[in-house]
């Protein structure tokens, strides 16, 4: 049973590195279209890409629209960017804009719109529906369905956020106080979260990063400890080890908030609810994990501590490369 064990944990964690390295590299795509004047536009295209290999994603404006600039581009370590602009006859508003490709793939496009009244559209394409119209206006419902939306699909996909979360859920042996821990952690993640939006505090995102991946490992060795007989401060409250990350994991959040960038006006809408989509998708992790936990409780006898054991040192283990691939990008 032990060794059964021990080479399925093996097998897991080698298919978390590699998917997790891969996820981190490759990002959505961005879209980023300026109103510059009556009939033109500045546009930005960030497609992600790692080493020679880029998806193969065009942008198809519509047929009224012409270049009126040389395209530049430039490469960095995960993504092509390129900028030009263009002439649009009657205008972008009320027409659609599509991505060429993204049918055929499995990232989204995140769409920004601004005009020069400084009002923004935001949207999210995706290979189920790459195409988006440009409205006149944005409204209030637009935006927070959109906000919450971007929000719970950044928590989701962010596999080291959630990795946290798993580890604070196998280091908690009750419910009351793992609720407890996870209000703690939504509160502190909500504070330093508004604070990066709003630009009155920030920090570097490559060092934020790093630190994240690291508040993982330490988790990790406090249910260690805890299976091995320790009963130090952060077992017997490990709300307080859950808010003082979670300080750190928004300005995370605020990281990917900022790339996103907030509309000019409705901005406290668009911060809740991005901020509620992010719990949404937290709250549903936290649910799909617990039922599995529960199942393979009911399907599986196991009298000893080696499952908890194994489980630690796999999430650590990723988190521990996680922090030296990202300390050693700096």
């Amino acid at each position: 049973m032990k060794s059964s064990l021990l080479r399925l944990a093996g097998l897991m964690l080698a298919l978390s590195l590699s998917s997790a390295a891969a996820a981190h590299e490759l990002r959505p795509a961005f879209l980023d279209i300026r109103e510059e004047g009556a009939i033109l536009y500045d546009v930005l295209w960030k497609t992600p890409a790692r080493g020679d290999f880029r998806l193969s994603l065009d942008v198809e404006l519509p047929q009224a629209c012409e270049d009126v600039s040389p395209v530049t581009s430039e490469r960095t370590n995960s993504a092509r960017v390129n900028r030009w602009r263009i002439r649009c006859v009657d205008g972008l508003q009320n027409r659609t804009i599509g991505i060429g490709g993204l049918s055929a793939t499995y990232t989204d496009v995140l769409f920004r719109f601004t005009r020069r009244d400084g009002t923004v559209q935001t949207s999210r394409l995706t290979p189920e529906r790459p195409e988006i119209t440009v409205a006149s206006s944005p409204s209030l419902l637009d935006t927070a369905r959109t906000y919450f939306l971007l929000g719970k699909e950044h928590i989701l996909q962010g596999v080291d956020h959630l990795l946290f979360v798993l580890a604070l859920l196998l280091l908690i042996p009750s419910v009351r106080l793992l609720v407890e821990t996870v209000t703690a952690f939504t509160v502190a993640h909500s504070i330093t979260l508004a604070f990066a939006a709003f630009g009155w505090a920030s920090a570097p995102q490559q060092p934020v990063e790093a630190l994240i991946a690291l508040s993982i490992v330490i988790v990790a060795a406090e249910i260690i400890n805890r299976e091995r007989g320790r009963r130090d401060i952060s077992i017997r409250y490990p709300w307080l080890i859950a808010f003082a990350f979670g300080l750190l994991h928004g300005f995370g959040f605020g990281g990917a908030l900022r790339e996103i960038g907030l509309p000019q006006k409705d901005v406290p809408m668009a911060l809740l609810s991005f901020n509620l989509g992010v719990e949404a998708g937290q709250l549903l992790f936290i649910f799909v994990v617990l039922i599995a936990i529960a199942l393979i409780r009911k399907l599986v006898v196991l009298n000893s501590r080696m499952p908890q054991m194994i489980a630690a040192y796999g999430v650590g283990s990723v988190a521990a490369f996680w922090f030296v691939e990202r300390v050693a990008a700096f």
